[in-house]
């Protein structure tokens, strides 16, 4: 079968790799210069199967409002509110307050985590440093009691799921992290020591060039600019190529100086475009309320290997992510509503910073680091859209939100099996594209 897939992030590869390997023909479509050069280039380089939540929390309106006056705060909007956030507010408002919600959408979030970590296991095989890759576990450190009684909470959850967890009082704390003697305040932490770092970039693009051997055929700097629909099914589209962007190519292209569109017939599509998805589904007749939640990272090379974090370190104080990647460390945070703005406010890179030295000082020179921030496609409750669409041969694997890498390797191997006529390994339910009508 003919299969084209929209969008050359993680999601869109590893999508690739799945159906290529089932026997496939795959073109693969992506507005960019190359592949990850979007929401997966700077991530927080953490697989968290144990660690995935959804964003629609019952105390989500309560959080983000006393966020939002504080600094440190990781919850932000950036003024004028556009319709567009005001409408995710409500509808994100609306699913933190619907009873029962978050904790089917987190039993459903871990299930398709654990059959994504089964997932990545086979893509590891075998082994392949070249991304930093390993499994040295992710370790949430809560710093007062009332952050110890919510990761106490957590890890009932676990518990109930049967996914391995385990109670650190502070001494064990620094055991896991030798490196981690700076100021900040330990009361215990919750460690999941299965789940995995690693640079996403590097990842999605060494995968990209073995799906490229597989004779999968990527077509970048190339947008969507028309649907073919015909009798509900989608016969092909119009694709439109652009130059090469001095940028490095994560400006969003302009059409009017692409080449002259070019038709591509297919039995089959896969939307996997992140925050793009929105309006490439429009025209297919499919409301999807993905906002591009925006984040920032600081990526540096470590100084002291002794003084660094060996893995991965999620602190509550900050709501930072610190994450090992090889020879580098990654620091991660903040979930802002800003539209596409890419602006990079010193402050907000400024409380990383400070984060970072509250846990692992003088293992990384952050004064020097690489700045990076991008948009995470998220819902409005936080499961990723995942399943048929409203055509007979569309199928949709986007909204991923903050864990894009971590559920990739599951999400593509469960479209595959739908394409196929394969029953999922996972009920679909909590990730219904039509779930928002």
């Amino acid at each position: 079968m003919n299969v084209l897939i929209v969008g050359a992030g993680v999601v869109g590869v590893t999508t690739a790799w799945a159906l290529v390997r089932r026997g496939h023909q795959v073109t693969v479509v992506d507005r960019l210069e190359g592949a990850a050069l979007e929401t997966s280039r700077g991530n927080a380089g953490q697989r968290s199967y144990g660690y995935v939540y959804p964003w629609a929390a019952p105390d989500m309106v309560g959080k983000a409002l006393r966020g939002l006056f504080s600094r440190y705060g990781p919850f932000k909007i950036t003024n004028p509110w556009s319709p567009r956030t005001l409408q995710f507010l409500a509808m994100s408002a609306r699913c933190s307050l619907s009873h029962g919600l978050y904790n089917a959408s987190h039993a459903a979030l871990l299930e398709l985590a654990e059959f994504s970590r089964h997932c990545f296991v086979a893509l590891e095989e075998p082994p392949d440093a070249s991304f930093d890759g390993q499994h040295e576990g992710l370790m949430e450190v809560a710093d007062n009691q009332a952050a110890c009684t919510a990761l106490h909470q957590k890890a009932r959850r676990l518990e109930s799921l049967g996914i391995e967890h385990e109670w650190l009082n502070p001494d064990a704390v620094r055991q896991q992290e030798p490196g981690m003697q700076g100021p900040g305040a330990v009361a215990g932490g919750l460690l999941m020591p299965a789940d995995g770092t690693g640079d996403c970039h590097r990842f999605t693009r060494m995968l990209a060039q073995a799906c490229e051997a597989r004779g999968v055929h990527f077509q970048y700097r190339t947008s969507i600019t028309d649907w073919y629909l015909d009798d509900g099914h989608i016969r092909g589209a119009w694709l439109q190529r652009h130059p090469p962007d001095p940028g490095g190519g994560q400006s969003a292209p302009d059409v009017k100086d692409g080449d002259s569109p070019h038709y591509l017939e297919t039995d089959q599509v896969v939307l996997c475009a992140g925050c793009m998805s929105r309006e490439l589904a429009r025209p297919l007749g499919l409301s999807l309320p993905i906002y591009p939640v925006k984040g920032y990272s600081l990526t540096s090379t470590i100084d002291d290997a002794a003084k660094a974090p060996r893995s991965t370190v999620v602190d509550h104080a900050y709501k930072a992510a610190i994450t090992r990647l090889g020879e580098r460390v990654r620091v991660t945070g903040f979930v802002e509503l800003a539209g596409f703005q890419r602006h990079i406010p010193q402050r907000r890179l400024q409380v990383l910073r400070e984060a970072f030295a509250s846990r692992f000082p003088g293992a990384a020179d952050l004064g020097h680091a690489e700045p990076w921030t991008g948009f995470r496609p998220m819902t409005p409750d936080g499961p990723p859209i995942l399943g048929w669409g409203q055509q007979k041969n569309l199928l949709l694997n986007t909204g991923h939100g903050t864990f894009g890498w971590t559920l990739s390797a599951g999400c593509g191997e469960i479209i595959g099996q739908l394409l196929d006529g394969e029953t999922p390994a996972i009920d679909l339910g909590a990730f219904s594209p039509g779930r928002f009508t």
